[in-house]
């Protein structure tokens, strides 16, 4: 495969966490093109933790890059003129660029949002909608994907962006293997809430991880709201909320995706008919299978076989 290049871009106060998930998805993989550096204006960046970190690359490993991802930083409103040029610079040069959690900031001062939908950090929004009024902000959801362009929410919604990007470059075979790697849930739509205010839990509550885990086990099975909340030991209702809190979506929303997850997986990994992937993935037939895939890929089965396995 052709090496894609991957610039992560630590500006001073540069969130160690949100630095990190970068780093972490796109290191060199024998089953992946990734080759990552972490870029600074200097040769040293100073965290928000209060440590220092060296940097490999510098501003030509840059403009070098075929992704450049912006983590998050602190104070927002301290982002380096040479930042914003060199962002600029990037999106004029048709590279695709990344923010991840307030690194949005970033973004945004150097126009590359303006006209476009984004996301950042949920506590900080209304400043971010009041501060760049020509960004199309969009508040309740894990991440953003305008082609070339893609803002992440609040720094673990990082994670599910930047395996949203593996999914889209390499499929969904390889990103699930990372996201396994990482101990990662499985993937979320970027449509979902990014802050669910959700009680603590009582005690005696319990997460319904388990109810998830046992679902995606069975995912060629007839999975209905009683059943779910059967394995729960919940009333439907209180196992719809319980869900709703945990989530931010609904089971058979959550089912969908699950669904077309593995079908996409099954596309990818294996020659059987698409009939029988239909099956195997709960959706149940061909048409049906080609219509939800329609509707969230703008492709068809086929086609998507064809394009990942060419």
């Amino acid at each position: 495969m052709t090496v894609h290049r991957v610039a992560v871009l630590a500006l001073d106060g540069v969130l160690p966490l949100d630095l990190a998930i970068p780093a972490q998805v796109f290191h060199v993989r024998p089953q992946t093109h990734y080759e990552m550096t972490l870029c600074a204006l200097g040769p040293k960046v100073a965290t928000s933790a209060g440590f220092e970190l060296a940097a490999e690359g510098g501003i030509e490993e840059l403009r070098a890059a075929d992704t450049v991802i912006v983590p998050g930083y602190d104070p927002i409103h301290e982002t380096p003129e040479a930042a914003v040029e060199l962002l600029a610079e990037a999106r004029e040069r048709g590279r695709r660029v990344v923010s991840i959690c307030t690194g949005a900031f970033a973004l945004a001062a150097a126009g590359v949002l303006d006209g476009l939908h984004a996301t950042t950090h949920w506590e900080y929004i209304d400043e971010f909608e009041r501060e760049y009024p020509s960004v199309r902000v969009d508040r309740d959801v894990l991440y953003v994907d305008e082609g070339d362009v893609l803002t992440s929410a609040g720094v673990c919604c990082g994670i599910d962006l930047c395996l949203h990007i593996v999914r889209r470059d390499l499929g969904a075979a390889v990103a699930n293997r990372i996201a396994r790697g990482l101990v990662a849930a499985p993937h979320r739509e970027g449509g979902q809430a990014q802050y669910v205010p959700a009680p603590l839990a009582e005690a005696g509550d319990a997460s319904l991880s388990a109810t998830r885990e046992w679902a995606l086990q069975r995912l060629d099975e007839s999975l209905s709201i009683r059943l779910l909340a059967r394995h729960a030991e919940m009333s439907q209702r209180t196992f719809l909320r319980r869900f709703a809190e945990e989530t931010g979506t609904t089971p058979l929303q959550w089912l969908l995706n699950a669904r077309l997850s593995k079908a996409r997986e099954l596309l990818e990994t294996t020659d059987h008919s698409v009939d029988r992937v239909a099956r195997d993935c709960g959706l149940g037939t061909p048409a049906n299978l080609r219509l939800h895939f329609r509707r969230a890929l703008g492709t068809t089965p086929t086609a998507y076989r064809r394009a990942f396995t060419s």
